[in-house]
């Protein structure tokens, strides 16, 4: 009987030893996989990104035109450019600013608003961000130009 079980243990053992850990293209497979897992996680956190630097700019801009119609009912007009609501202009007799910190007239992107006077469509003025690509027109979330309304 101990030479049966001497062989049974041989066996398993020449068994275990082949059978021991993974082999390379096992664990490159399971890298691949970590890395695609990875990339995708990456992207989708990238679009969020852009998509609440565009619902902060909406924001931005709403309290911005808020501003202007306060200075313009100070003052009986909006202002000619943007930086009049920070340091008073020569033309503004009543002004009570200043109305906004100069970090208020750039976008969350970092660049300059756009303040047209007179505005389109009948509007006082007109206040827009590029958006997520900086250029004028586009469409998409990240090159749509974002206005206040």
């Amino acid at each position: 009987m101990n030479i049966a079980r001497s062989s049974r243990r041989t066996a398993y053992a020449g068994q275990a030893s082949r059978q021991r850990g993974f082999s390379l293209i096992e664990i490159i497979i399971v890298l691949v996989l970590i890395g695609i897992v990875l990339g995708i996680i990456a992207n989708q956190l990238a679009g969020a990104g852009d998509s609440g630097r565009t619902r902060a700019t909406v924001i931005q801009l709403q309290g911005l035109a808020g501003k202007i119609e306060t200075y313009a009912l100070d003052n009986g007009s909006a202002p000619d450019r943007l930086e009049d609501l920070v340091q008073r202009p020569a033309n503004a007799p009543n002004w009570m600013g200043p109305y906004a910190k100069a970090e208020d007239l750039k976008d969350p992107w970092n660049r300059d608003l756009v303040y047209r006077k007179p505005g389109t469509e009948g509007r006082d003025f007109d206040l827009i961000s590029f958006g997520a690509d900086g250029k004028e027109g586009g469409e998409g979330t990240k090159g749509a130009d974002i206005r206040a309304k």
